[in-house]
């Protein structure tokens, strides 16, 4: 595999008739490479990462694992890819923490009972294994953070596209998943508003600003003059 995610000049509008939210991206991004995606509220990080699995119309390129990504190949790029939504309720869709978790190997043919015991490892991981039987929406926000974070990397993929992974994360948890993360020999594009903890998990920066690349650097000092944080936003 040469590279794990790239854009070529990719524009994205979520209509014909809406101006471009994002304009002429071109990134790579290599194997195992962990990469922060920063920028204000509006910059469209969310945009660009939704663009990645065919979730919004985009000009331009994009490829998985040096796959091109069309109608044809969504599918199969998708279950290269480990996808954190921003709000985890857009994502956890059983009754059961385990069954949710377990299922994005259920569904690649993996037998129920081999998936269920195959998560486990990750749970434990993530601090969640006590929580296996509970209802997800019975649980803090930051517990189902972890259970949709839990889900993302539970078939070990090549790519994780995570949009605020620690958001509602008390400090602990923080660390921790950041700990995690940066732990896994895994490419990662990583939207955050947190700079703190992107700068634990990640060694480049990208900044958007303006619907374009501000800032690609692997020292994180020089975003300053783009980025100021704003603790506890998801936005896109």
């Amino acid at each position: 595999m040469k590279s794990a995610m790239s854009f070529r000049n990719v524009s994205v509008r979520y209509r014909p008739e809406d101006p471009f939210i994002l304009t002429g991206i071109s990134l790579d991004i290599a194997p195992g490479e962990k990469v922060a995606l920063l920028g204000l509220n509006g910059s469209g990080k969310t945009t660009l990462l939704y663009s990645a699995v065919g979730l919004v119309p985009f000009d331009g390129s994009i490829s998985v694992c040096d796959v091109t990504l069309s109608g044809a190949t969504e599918r199969s790029i998708r279950d290269h890819v480990g996808f954190l939504f921003g709000i985890p309720d857009d994502q956890i869709l059983f009754p059961n923490v385990l069954d949710d978790i377990s299922f994005t190997l259920e569904r690649r043919g993996i037998p129920r009972e081999e998936a269920r015991q195959r998560v486990m490892p990750i749970m434990r991981l993530l601090g969640i294994e006590t929580l296996a039987s509970s209802s997800p929406h019975r649980l803090s926000h930051g517990q189902m953070q972890r259970v949709a974070l839990a889900g993302a990397l539970a078939s070990n993929p090549p790519l994780l596209l995570l949009d605020e992974p620690s958001a509602a994360l008390d400090p602990v948890g923080r660390k921790e998943t950041a700990g995690l993360l940066a732990s896994l020999n895994t490419a990662m594009l990583i939207a955050t508003h947190d700079v703190g903890f992107a700068r634990l998990v990640c060694n480049r920066f990208v900044v958007l600003a303006n619907g374009v690349i501000a800032e690609d650097c692997s020292n994180p000092e020089r975003i300053a003059g783009y980025w100021h944080p704003r603790a506890g936003n998801t936005n896109t």
